[in-house]
């Protein structure tokens, strides 16, 4: 049975009403110490170097680092032995780290019984052996285990944890990762989810001592607290933060236990990051690939709503990524210069819908805030929900205040990243209903678009490489896989950047090349564009006629790689296409090289133009509802209403082809388009971001490259409601991911082998409630699948919503005879699932919110 990091379900201590005793400090006299803190939300990979060069960097340097590894939260060996062999990779010396004897119980791993390691505590010979060390690291698991193991049970300090607060002080730094996060502060969190903090303590109800079997047979999980070791002692420590959706508990238990909630900010650490804490300069930094959500409860008001419930008003939410600054002393911000501040100068312009579910736009909360609301100028306000089967639950309203502002920068290459600070959110119950949608006023409109077949060609030499976008320059393993294909470090390479606006992603894509050790002199942005470039002297819309010159159709034959940036794939299908819809010469190039052998890449809308009906705009709840539309509005056209289609380049010749898919929640969209427009025997694909799909033709096969995953649309046996549009019984969904391969032809879906079947081996047993948007936990839609689902001996089906004011559709997942799911770690000890033929109904639905 494989053995997971998770946070312990069983409640030592409850948080059962508003007026819960405050719990003591668990070290008063915090004013000398010269010691850092390190605190990870859990999910480190094995390659985030950023927090594992700070941590050994604080310790006194890989060659002075003396480390001691505290195994206590884990059920294992396992995870304190991988932390030590990362160590070691990143520089440490092996001889110079111990995993250090403290646990309260036994270990499933070992002949030993670890459980006399409890006596030790107090054990001279390890105090001197603490004492001598640099740095602690607490590895992930139950925190409670941690403290008992390191408390007495009248509650004191034992030896051990003494001589922690010893080296602390003197200058070593503490660190620790999930549990050994929660236990940094004084309040320490140790169960409890976003929905079940919110209605255990703002609705007046008998208290709740849930046992881990009870909580088994519930959808929440009520908040629960105790005391921590406090070797952070300003302000309550959260963690998974993004992935398990815990703002609502990390609120609740704020605003409940926090005796100078007006002095201290609450923090929830994302997975894979880490808040660095100078107690000699009172700040934190941010380090890794996600952020940090900070909370200021300081005016946060208890408000009466509805009979026995209640609602929290006035807290304000900022959201600091990689490299930004938290004085918690002043309770301010720093960000490094390069960020570009967003007020007044919005870049988005588009009516974003609620957060509902896996549906939805950015589904995450530091995406959603970013995109949908504090960089978007159409936006004041916006909402999500959270609720449990009955329909009990609450509204989130975040809104734009006089003080909220964001942060943009490109991060790794061409990735949007962005800090947010001061959005106001209020808390308030609500009801939710939802019945079957008898006579919709929606007008569902079907595509009248028509795209005549794009020849096939049964001896295509050449490969693709289609990529979701927001690609990485870190991303070594899609980088080399094109230039592989492409005939190595020797590669001729073209880009084309017509779907651009500028050229930095050109630049960008040629620089990340060289990098990755291709010949400058050998790669060559093309002129092919329809349009002027910004930023430039020379006016590149002359360059259409490009498109059928000689000499540029000669130079692309002689091309052995063609990649195609990212931006508005219209653009480029306009500047490889005559005006009466035939090939152009350089396009007819194109093919040619494609034919002989060359690969032919692209990122974004790169990828949308590669099959033959290219998916040019719409949101899956615009296509679901409305249907297709004619026209096309740029931006507004990109990110919401109703889906439309223009012929793509047909370099894909196996099915329908989407992108951003994870990111933007495409997944109904990709439906209605695959059923109006699709060959139900085929596949249809959808490419998450920073992932590629490579196909090889000769093979008839694709693989997963990269950090995400690729979604499989299978309608061949789906039966629709003909009178009712959008009325699905299943649909048929897969979800791959790197190391995974599909036959084009056959659909057979290939594992990795490095993946066990979870199929009556379910690592969960839980009842869960329905994903309803950035409260609920593993909101991208494989881990909701995963977890929830696959992975989950308790569920036969799970639910979520996609919705609008009064109407909206009801997603029901189900386990079909031939579902299953695999796992396996990847990067460290992080989930790995991929997702086998799991059914989906949609139905459309009325809501009524009260």
């Amino acid at each position: 049975m494989k053995k997971k990091l998770v946070s312990c379900l069983i409640s030592f201590t409850l948080l059962s009403s508003l007026s819960t005793p405050l719990l003591a400090k668990a070290q008063e006299n915090t004013e000398d110490i010269k010691g850092s803190v390190v605190i990870a939300g859990g999910g480190i990979g094995t390659s985030n170097h950023e927090i594992y060069e700070k941590f050994l960097s604080l310790a006194g340097g890989k060659e002075k680092a003396k480390v001691g590894i505290i195994p206590a939260a884990s059920t294992t060996l396992q995870s304190s032995k991988k932390f030590k062999e990362d160590l070691v990779k990143y520089g440490a010396n092996s001889d110079s780290i111990k995993i250090l004897p403290v646990s309260n119980h036994d270990f499933s791993d070992t002949q030993k019984d670890e459980s006399t390691w409890k006596n030790q505590v107090n054990d001279k010979k390890l105090s001197r052996t603490i004492k001598g060390l640099t740095a602690v690291w607490f590895v992930g698991g139950d925190q409670t285990k941690i403290v008992d193991s390191l408390r007495q049970n009248n509650g004191s300090d034992s030896e051990a944890l003494k001589a922690i607060w010893d080296i602390y002080r003197k200058g070593a730094v503490i660190g620790g990762t999930s549990a050994g996060a929660a236990i940094m502060s004084d309040v320490m969190i140790t169960g409890g989810d976003s929905l079940g903090a919110l209605k255990d303590s703002l609705e007046n109800k008998e208290n709740k001592h849930v046992s881990k079997n009870q909580r088994s047979q519930k959808e929440y999980e009520p908040l629960s607290i105790q005391k921590g070791l406090g070797f952070f002692q300003h302000g309550i420590i959260d963690q998974h933060m993004d992935e398990r959706a815990r703002l609502g508990r990390l609120a609740v238990a704020a605003y409940t236990s926090e005796r100078d909630k007006e002095k201290n900010f609450a923090y929830g650490v994302d997975e894979d990051t880490a808040m660095v804490v100078n107690n000699k300069d009172q700040k934190i930094e941010v380090v890794g690939r996600s952020g940090v959500a900070v909370l200021d409860m300081s005016k946060a008001e208890l408000v009466s709503k509805q009979k026995a419930r209640s609602g929290l008003e006035n807290i304000k939410v900022s959201y600091l990524s990689p490299g930004d600054k938290i004085n918690y002393h002043l309770k301010s911000f720093e960000f490094p210069k390069e960020r570009v501040e967003t007020k007044g100068f919005e870049y988005y312009s588009f009516n974003a819908l609620p957060a509902t579910g896996v549906f939805t736009p950015y589904g995450r909360l530091k995406a959603y805030l970013s995109y949908s609301l504090v960089d978007n100028e159409s936006m004041k306000s916006a909402k999500s929900y959270v609720y449990d089967s009955k329909g009990s639950g609450y509204e989130i309203a975040f809104q734009k205040d006089n003080d909220t502002n964001g942060y943009w920068r490109y991060t790794d290459g061409q990735k949007d990243d962005y800090s947010i600070v001061n959005v106001k959110m209020d808390i308030t119950p609500k009801t939710f209903k939802f019945q079957p949608d008898r006579k919709t006023s929606l007008t569902y409109k079907k595509p009248t678009f028509s795209s005549s077949e794009s020849p096939a060609y049964d001896s295509i030499k050449g490969n693709l490489l289609i990529a979701g976008g927001a690609l990485g320059s870190s991303n070594s393993s899609v980088y080399n896989k094109f230039i592989n294909l492409a005939g190595g470090k020797q590669a001729k390479i073209g880009i084309v950047p017509a779907a651009s606006t500028k050229f930095d992603s050109s630049n960008q894509f040629k620089s990340d090349l060289i990098k990755y050790g291709v010949k400058a002199e050998n790669i060559e942005i093309l002129p092919i564009s329809n349009h002027d470039f910004k930023g430039t002297s020379e006016n590149e819309s002359t360059w259409k006629t490009n498109m059928n010159s000689d000499k540029l159709a000669q130079k692309v034959k002689g091309l052995t790689g063609i990649w195609f940036v990212g931006g508005d794939q219209t653009l480029i299908t306009g500047s490889l296409r005559n005006e009466n819809g035939s090939d152009s010469k350089v396009l007819q190039a194109i093919w040619h090289t494609y034919k002989n052998g060359a690969v032919l890449g692209g990122t974004s809308a790169g990828a949308a133009i590669m099959s033959n009906t290219m998916l040019a705009g719409g949101d899956s709840y615009g296509a679901l509802s409305y249907g297709f539309t004619n026209t096309y509005d740029d931006m507004n056209q990109q990110e919401g209403g109703p889906a439309y289609l223009e012929k793509g380049l047909g370099f894909f010749q196996y099915g329908l082809v989407d992108q951003h898919f994870d990111n933007k929640a495409r997944l109904g969209r990709l439906i209605a388009t695959a059923y109006e427009k699709g060959n139900k025997n085929q596949l249809s694909y959808g490419i998450d971001e920073d992932t590629a799909m490579v196909v090889n033709n000769k093979e008839k096969q694709i693989e997963v490259v990269g950090r995400g995953g690729i979604t499989l649309v299978d309608l061949a046996k789906v039966q629709a409601n003909d009178k009712f549009p959008s009325d699905y019984k299943n649909i048929l969904i897969s979800c791959i991911t790197p190391g995974d391969k599909v036959n084009l032809t056959t659909k057979k879906i290939v594992i990795n082998p490095a993946k066990t079947s979870t199929r009556k081996n379910e690592y969960y047993s839980e009842k869960v409630g329905p994903n309803t948007g950035l409260f609920s936990p593993h909101g991208v839609l494989r881990k909701f699948l995963a977890y929830d689902l696959v992975d989950n001996a308790q569920s036969k089906e799970i639910k979520s919503y996609a919705f609008n004011q009064n109407k909206g559709f009801e997603l029901t997942f189900r386990k079909s005879a031939e579902s299953n799911g695999y796992w396996a770690y990847t990067d460290g000890q992080k989930d790995d699932y991929s997702i086998v033929k799991v059914a989906l109904d949609i139905k459309p639905i009325d809501v009524d919110i009260r």
